[in-house]
Protein backbone atom coordinates (compact mmCIF):
# COMPACT_ATOMS: atom_id res chain seq x y z
CA UNK A 1 0.00 0.00 0.00
CA UNK A 2 1.19 3.69 -0.76
CA UNK A 3 1.72 5.74 1.76
CA UNK A 4 0.18 9.14 1.98
CA UNK A 5 1.36 12.03 2.72
CA UNK A 6 4.66 11.45 1.59
CA UNK A 7 7.54 9.11 2.96
CA UNK A 8 8.15 8.93 6.42
CA UNK A 9 4.68 10.13 7.03
CA UNK A 10 2.46 8.54 10.39
CA UNK A 11 0.41 6.58 8.02
CA UNK A 12 3.68 4.76 6.35
CA UNK A 13 4.54 4.35 10.21
CA UNK A 14 0.75 2.59 11.00
CA UNK A 15 1.50 0.35 7.84
CA UNK A 16 4.58 -1.04 8.76
CA UNK A 17 4.01 -1.79 11.95
CA UNK A 18 0.76 -3.16 11.45
CA UNK A 19 2.61 -6.13 9.46
CA UNK A 20 4.82 -7.91 12.99
CA UNK A 21 1.30 -7.86 14.35
CA UNK A 22 -0.43 -10.23 11.84
CA UNK A 23 2.34 -12.48 11.50
CA UNK A 24 2.16 -13.08 15.71
CA UNK A 25 -1.53 -12.94 15.26
CA UNK A 26 -1.08 -16.05 12.84
CA UNK A 27 1.83 -17.98 14.90
CA UNK A 28 -0.81 -17.50 17.65
CA UNK A 29 -3.24 -19.45 16.02
CA UNK A 30 -0.92 -22.24 14.50
CA UNK A 31 0.39 -23.09 18.71
CA UNK A 32 -3.42 -23.27 19.31
CA UNK A 33 -3.84 -25.52 16.34
CA UNK A 34 -1.39 -27.48 17.99
CA UNK A 35 -3.03 -27.72 21.76
CA UNK A 36 -6.29 -28.37 20.58
CA UNK A 37 -5.21 -31.53 18.70
CA UNK A 38 -2.64 -32.60 21.42
CA UNK A 39 -5.67 -32.22 23.79
CA UNK A 40 -8.11 -34.36 21.45
CA UNK A 41 -5.18 -37.48 21.34
CA UNK A 42 -5.18 -37.63 25.05
CA UNK A 43 -8.87 -37.09 25.40
CA UNK A 44 -9.07 -40.04 22.64
CA UNK A 45 -6.21 -42.20 24.74
CA UNK A 46 -7.95 -42.02 28.19
CA UNK A 47 -10.66 -42.49 26.89
CA UNK A 48 -9.62 -45.62 25.30
CA UNK A 49 -7.72 -46.89 28.50
CA UNK A 50 -11.00 -46.76 30.35
CA UNK A 51 -13.89 -47.93 28.10
CA UNK A 52 -11.93 -51.32 26.69
CA UNK A 53 -12.32 -52.75 30.30
CA UNK A 54 -15.28 -51.77 30.66
CA UNK A 55 -16.65 -52.48 27.46
CA UNK A 56 -14.70 -55.86 28.25
CA UNK A 57 -16.93 -56.03 31.51
CA UNK A 58 -19.62 -55.69 30.21
CA UNK A 59 -19.51 -57.80 27.20
CA UNK A 60 -18.30 -60.56 29.56
CA UNK A 61 -21.34 -59.85 32.26
CA UNK A 62 -23.92 -60.03 29.31
CA UNK A 63 -22.61 -63.73 28.55
CA UNK A 64 -24.09 -66.98 30.24
CA UNK A 65 -21.92 -70.24 30.58
CA UNK A 66 -21.56 -71.37 27.25
CA UNK A 67 -20.95 -68.16 25.79
CA UNK A 68 -23.50 -66.88 24.03
CA UNK A 69 -25.41 -63.80 24.76
CA UNK A 70 -27.55 -63.26 27.60
CA UNK A 71 -28.69 -61.13 30.45
CA UNK A 72 -29.06 -64.52 33.21
CA UNK A 73 -26.21 -63.26 35.19
CA UNK A 74 -28.62 -59.84 35.78
CA UNK A 75 -31.39 -61.56 36.58
CA UNK A 76 -30.06 -64.25 39.02
CA UNK A 77 -27.97 -61.01 40.85
CA UNK A 78 -30.92 -60.83 43.26
CA UNK A 79 -31.58 -64.39 44.27
CA UNK A 80 -27.61 -64.81 44.76
CA UNK A 81 -26.39 -66.05 48.68
CA UNK A 82 -25.66 -62.78 50.21
CA UNK A 83 -26.10 -60.27 48.02
CA UNK A 84 -28.72 -58.76 49.49
CA UNK A 85 -27.72 -58.37 52.70
CA UNK A 86 -24.30 -56.93 51.52
CA UNK A 87 -26.52 -54.58 49.31
CA UNK A 88 -28.83 -53.29 52.17
CA UNK A 89 -25.19 -53.29 54.55
CA UNK A 90 -23.24 -51.05 51.81
CA UNK A 91 -26.85 -48.63 51.80
CA UNK A 92 -27.06 -48.16 55.20
CA UNK A 93 -22.97 -47.64 55.80
CA UNK A 94 -23.27 -45.00 52.85
CA UNK A 95 -26.42 -43.26 54.51
CA UNK A 96 -24.56 -42.82 57.70
CA UNK A 97 -21.58 -41.36 55.76
CA UNK A 98 -22.78 -39.01 53.82
CA UNK A 99 -25.05 -37.81 56.60
CA UNK A 100 -22.18 -37.21 59.47
CA UNK A 101 -19.70 -36.09 56.79
CA UNK A 102 -22.38 -33.55 56.08
CA UNK A 103 -22.97 -32.53 59.67
CA UNK A 104 -18.98 -31.90 60.43
CA UNK A 105 -17.77 -30.70 57.37
CA UNK A 106 -20.35 -28.39 56.13
CA UNK A 107 -20.30 -26.34 59.30
CA UNK A 108 -16.54 -26.57 59.60
CA UNK A 109 -15.79 -24.61 55.83
CA UNK A 110 -17.95 -22.18 56.62
CA UNK A 111 -16.24 -21.52 59.78
CA UNK A 112 -12.94 -21.20 58.14
CA UNK A 113 -13.92 -19.40 55.75
CA UNK A 114 -15.79 -16.88 57.72
CA UNK A 115 -14.13 -16.07 60.82
CA UNK A 116 -10.37 -17.76 60.72
CA UNK A 117 -9.17 -18.04 57.11
CA UNK A 118 -5.92 -18.48 58.18
CA UNK A 119 -6.60 -22.18 58.99
CA UNK A 120 -7.75 -23.04 55.57
CA UNK A 121 -3.92 -23.98 54.73
CA UNK A 122 -3.98 -26.39 57.97
CA UNK A 123 -6.80 -27.63 57.15
CA UNK A 124 -5.80 -28.33 53.71
CA UNK A 125 -2.94 -30.05 55.04
CA UNK A 126 -5.41 -31.91 57.35
CA UNK A 127 -7.54 -33.12 54.77
CA UNK A 128 -4.43 -34.77 52.63
CA UNK A 129 -3.83 -37.21 55.61
CA UNK A 130 -6.47 -39.76 54.98
CA UNK A 131 -4.89 -39.87 51.36
CA UNK A 132 -1.53 -40.23 52.48
CA UNK A 133 -1.90 -42.74 54.91
CA UNK A 134 -2.83 -46.67 53.96
CA UNK A 135 -6.21 -47.40 54.98
CA UNK A 136 -5.10 -50.84 56.34
CA UNK A 137 -2.95 -48.44 58.92
CA UNK A 138 -5.97 -46.83 59.54
CA UNK A 139 -8.68 -49.89 60.23
CA UNK A 140 -5.60 -51.96 62.10
CA UNK A 141 -5.63 -48.86 65.11
CA UNK A 142 -8.91 -48.59 65.15
CA UNK A 143 -9.40 -52.10 65.40
CA UNK A 144 -6.75 -52.01 68.21
CA UNK A 145 -7.99 -48.81 70.23
CA UNK A 146 -11.65 -49.46 70.31
CA UNK A 147 -13.57 -51.86 72.53
CA UNK A 148 -15.29 -54.99 71.74
CA UNK A 149 -18.94 -53.75 71.70
CA UNK A 150 -17.70 -51.17 68.95
CA UNK A 151 -16.31 -53.52 67.08
CA UNK A 152 -19.57 -55.25 66.92
CA UNK A 153 -21.04 -52.91 65.50
CA UNK A 154 -21.10 -52.24 61.58
CA UNK A 155 -21.49 -48.42 61.44
CA UNK A 156 -17.86 -48.13 63.31
CA UNK A 157 -17.06 -48.98 59.46
CA UNK A 158 -19.18 -45.50 58.57
CA UNK A 159 -17.30 -43.43 60.65
CA UNK A 160 -14.08 -44.75 59.36
CA UNK A 161 -15.80 -43.65 56.05
CA UNK A 162 -15.76 -40.03 56.99
CA UNK A 163 -12.31 -39.89 57.30
CA UNK A 164 -11.43 -41.67 53.85
CA UNK A 165 -14.10 -39.64 52.37
CA UNK A 166 -13.08 -36.01 53.71
CA UNK A 167 -10.24 -34.62 51.42
CA UNK A 168 -12.82 -35.40 48.25
CA UNK A 169 -15.72 -33.37 50.68
CA UNK A 170 -13.56 -30.71 52.15
CA UNK A 171 -12.40 -29.78 48.36
CA UNK A 172 -16.02 -30.15 46.84
CA UNK A 173 -16.85 -27.75 49.62
CA UNK A 174 -13.72 -25.71 49.92
CA UNK A 175 -14.33 -25.02 45.87
CA UNK A 176 -18.24 -24.60 46.40
CA UNK A 177 -17.60 -21.48 48.92
CA UNK A 178 -14.94 -19.90 47.02
CA UNK A 179 -17.23 -19.25 43.95
CA UNK A 180 -19.24 -17.04 46.17
CA UNK A 181 -18.98 -14.40 48.53
CA UNK A 182 -19.80 -16.11 51.61
CA UNK A 183 -18.69 -13.00 53.88
CA UNK A 184 -21.16 -10.38 52.31
CA UNK A 185 -23.81 -13.32 51.50
CA UNK A 186 -23.59 -13.44 55.78
CA UNK A 187 -23.26 -10.63 56.75
CA UNK A 188 -26.30 -9.59 54.65
CA UNK A 189 -28.54 -11.89 56.18
CA UNK A 190 -27.02 -11.27 59.99
CA UNK A 191 -28.08 -7.98 59.48
CA UNK A 192 -31.57 -8.50 58.60
CA UNK A 193 -32.08 -10.26 61.41
CA UNK A 194 -31.22 -13.81 60.46
CA UNK A 195 -29.62 -16.41 63.21
CA UNK A 196 -27.09 -18.36 62.08
CA UNK A 197 -28.94 -21.83 61.56
CA UNK A 198 -31.39 -19.27 58.83
CA UNK A 199 -28.31 -18.06 57.19
CA UNK A 200 -26.78 -21.61 57.05
CA UNK A 201 -30.38 -23.08 56.03
CA UNK A 202 -31.64 -20.41 53.72
CA UNK A 203 -28.40 -18.74 52.55
CA UNK A 204 -25.25 -20.71 52.39
CA UNK A 205 -26.54 -23.80 51.33
CA UNK A 206 -28.73 -23.09 48.50
CA UNK A 207 -25.68 -20.98 46.78
CA UNK A 208 -23.54 -24.27 47.36
CA UNK A 209 -25.74 -27.02 46.62
CA UNK A 210 -23.76 -27.97 43.34
CA UNK A 211 -20.76 -28.48 45.41
CA UNK A 212 -22.33 -30.66 48.21
CA UNK A 213 -23.93 -32.68 45.79
CA UNK A 214 -20.74 -33.78 44.07
CA UNK A 215 -19.25 -34.05 47.60
CA UNK A 216 -22.65 -36.43 47.93
CA UNK A 217 -21.86 -38.54 45.12
CA UNK A 218 -18.19 -38.81 45.47
CA UNK A 219 -18.66 -40.34 49.31
CA UNK A 220 -21.49 -42.56 47.80
CA UNK A 221 -19.10 -43.95 45.24
CA UNK A 222 -15.93 -44.25 47.95
CA UNK A 223 -18.31 -46.62 50.11
CA UNK A 224 -19.40 -48.74 47.30
CA UNK A 225 -16.28 -49.20 45.91
CA UNK A 226 -14.01 -50.00 49.56
CA UNK A 227 -12.70 -53.11 50.07
CA UNK A 228 -9.96 -53.18 52.60
CA UNK A 229 -11.70 -51.92 55.87
CA UNK A 230 -14.28 -53.85 55.71
CA UNK A 231 -12.54 -56.94 54.53
CA UNK A 232 -10.28 -57.01 57.77
CA UNK A 233 -13.05 -55.62 59.95
CA UNK A 234 -15.57 -58.95 58.97
CA UNK A 235 -18.13 -57.07 57.05
CA UNK A 236 -19.74 -58.22 54.11
CA UNK A 237 -20.55 -55.21 51.61
CA UNK A 238 -20.66 -55.14 48.48
CA UNK A 239 -16.98 -55.24 46.84
CA UNK A 240 -16.36 -57.89 49.85
CA UNK A 241 -19.15 -60.33 48.56
CA UNK A 242 -17.67 -59.83 44.73
CA UNK A 243 -14.55 -60.99 45.98
CA UNK A 244 -15.96 -63.57 48.45
CA UNK A 245 -18.60 -64.84 45.89
CA UNK A 246 -17.83 -68.45 44.46
CA UNK A 247 -16.70 -67.98 40.75
CA UNK A 248 -16.51 -71.26 40.13
CA UNK A 249 -20.00 -71.56 39.86
CA UNK A 250 -20.51 -68.67 37.56
CA UNK A 251 -17.95 -65.75 37.40
CA UNK A 252 -20.47 -63.97 35.29
CA UNK A 253 -22.58 -62.62 37.94
CA UNK A 254 -19.41 -61.90 39.78
CA UNK A 255 -18.79 -59.39 37.08
CA UNK A 256 -22.25 -58.74 36.47
CA UNK A 257 -22.31 -56.79 40.45
CA UNK A 258 -19.30 -55.15 39.62
CA UNK A 259 -20.51 -53.28 36.27
CA UNK A 260 -23.51 -52.51 37.94
CA UNK A 261 -21.99 -50.74 41.10
CA UNK A 262 -20.17 -48.46 38.17
CA UNK A 263 -23.40 -47.91 36.14
CA UNK A 264 -25.04 -47.33 39.01
CA UNK A 265 -22.99 -44.94 40.11
CA UNK A 266 -22.91 -43.21 36.75
CA UNK A 267 -26.83 -42.93 36.91
CA UNK A 268 -26.47 -41.54 40.35
CA UNK A 269 -23.94 -38.85 38.63
CA UNK A 270 -26.30 -37.68 35.92
CA UNK A 271 -29.46 -37.76 38.08
CA UNK A 272 -27.43 -35.17 40.51
CA UNK A 273 -26.34 -33.12 37.75
CA UNK A 274 -29.64 -32.89 36.13
CA UNK A 275 -31.40 -32.51 39.72
CA UNK A 276 -29.24 -29.59 40.09
CA UNK A 277 -29.72 -27.84 36.26
CA UNK A 278 -33.61 -28.00 36.76
CA UNK A 279 -33.36 -26.76 40.48
CA UNK A 280 -31.04 -23.88 38.56
CA UNK A 281 -33.74 -23.15 36.10
CA UNK A 282 -36.32 -23.02 38.28
CA UNK A 283 -34.67 -20.72 40.41
CA UNK A 284 -33.66 -18.19 37.40
CA UNK A 285 -37.19 -18.21 36.37
CA UNK A 286 -38.74 -17.27 40.04
CA UNK A 287 -36.10 -14.38 39.58
CA UNK A 288 -37.47 -13.35 36.54
CA UNK A 289 -40.72 -13.60 37.31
Amino acid sequence: MAPIGGPGSIFEVEAVESEPVAEFSSGSLTRRRRIRWWRLVVLVLAGVYFLIPIYAGLKFSFENVAGHLSDQAFRDLPSAPGFTAALTLSLKLALATVVVSTVLMVPTSIYVHVRVPRLRRLLDVVTVLPIVIPPIVLIVGVLGAFPQWAKASPYLLSFMYVILAMPFVYRSLDAGLGAIDLKTLTEASRSLGGNWFKTLWRVILPNIRPALLSATVLTLALVFGEYTMASLDLWTTIPVWIVQFNTSSNGHIQVAASMLGLVGTWILLVLVVSLDRSQSRRSRRKLGT
